[in-house]
């Protein structure tokens, strides 16, 4: 029988789509299972800092479609230090909190990985990040919105592109891996990606440009925040010199890819994986991330989860669907 009653939920580091609707699944879960639920705000400053609310059905009841998160967000440089993390564990303590689950990305799992070890606590996580670059799940929550959102805003794009026989550059998120730019790439029908898992540098794009149709009426290259190259709006310095004949605009979507409505997919997601969360610590679970593959739940070491997917012989296969498909 689980010695668990108290359980603590918080989310760090980027927000994105569907991490409110995780946050009201591990409350109705926790309340389901006779738990109390305790809400952390502000990631792990509020942690540290014992910020804390008691957490019921009313206090998430009309969340489930709204983007951000309610417990808000930030990034804390004292819960990287041996000290910052003790606090937090003793403000834990203090409260009466038995187990915690962390929503977020690779830094808040790194965290929760050394904080989970060094006072043999019980955690678990859940995938939050728009990246989709989390080994132990093939989708994360956020993922599914970002990547529509950039197809609704690249849909748009196209539209003024083809008005003006122009040539778009469009920056997506993406610092360490190009899923976003990959999948909405190919759901937009760009001519070129650009991502930090494949080095086609300016002279790959170029050859591609001359390559490819001379009559098409617009052209759509994406890339990525973290590619090589240093963003779109370098990438254009470039293409104004070798393409003088195009008319060349630059668009950086930023951050809103990381807001609005969580699609239905990541609402679903998000449900399913608070409640396995609240379910794997009352049976016995700690020190690991909720996931899903192939349509089933499962659990991914944090050691695991946070090395970033070896992605460069996937990308390769991707960058070759978008070139055939670009003729």
């Amino acid at each position: 029988m689980s010695e668990i009653k108290n359980i603590a939920v918080l989310t760090s580091g980027g927000d994105a789509p569907g991490m409110n609707a995780a946050i009201r699944a591990v409350v109705r879960a926790g309340i389901y299972y006779d738990l109390t639920v305790t809400g952390v705000l502000r990631g792990y400053e509020g942690l540290i800092s014992g910020d804390f609310i008691d957490m019921d059905r009313k206090s998430v009841a009309n969340i489930i479609q709204r983007g951000g998160t309610i417990l808000k967000t930030a990034r804390s440089d004292q819960f990287r230090t041996t000290e910052g993390r003790k606090i937090a564990y003793e403000q834990l303590k203090n409260k009466g909190i038995d187990a915690l689950i962390v929503i977020g990305g690779d830094g808040t799992f790194t965290g929760a990985n050394l904080f989970s070890k060094e006072f043999d606590f019980p955690v678990v996580g859940l995938p939050g990040t728009i990246d989709n670059d989390l080994a132990g799940t093939d989708f994360t929550i956020g993922y599914d919105t970002a990547i529509n959102t950039v197809v609704n805003a690249i849909d748009q794009i196209r539209d003024t592109a083809e008005s003006h026989d122009r040539l778009f550059i469009v920056e997506v998120m993406g610092r360490d891996s190009g899923l976003i730019a990959l999948r909405s790439g190919i759901g937009v029908g760009a001519e070129a990606i650009m991502v930090p898992e494949a080095n086609m540098g300016v002279a790959g794009l170029v050859k591609r440009l001359e390559y490819g149709r001379k009559d098409k009426a617009s052209k759509i290259i994406i890339v990525a925040e973290g590619d090589e190259v240093g963003g779109a709006f370098n990438v254009g310095e470039v293409l104004k010199d070798k393409f003088p004949h195009y008319d060349i605009r630059v668009s950086v979507l930023g951050h809103i890819q990381r807001g609005g409505k969580p699609s239905c997919m990541d609402r679903v997601l998000a449900s399913r994986f608070g409640v396995s969360a609240v379910e794997a610590l009352l049976n016995g679970h700690s020190g690991e991330m909720v996931g899903q593959i192939n349509g089933e739940i499962a659990y991914t070491p944090f050691d695991h989860a946070i090395k970033h997917l070896d992605a460069e012989e996937g990308t390769q296969a991707w960058l070759k669907l978008i070139e055939i498909l670009s003729l």
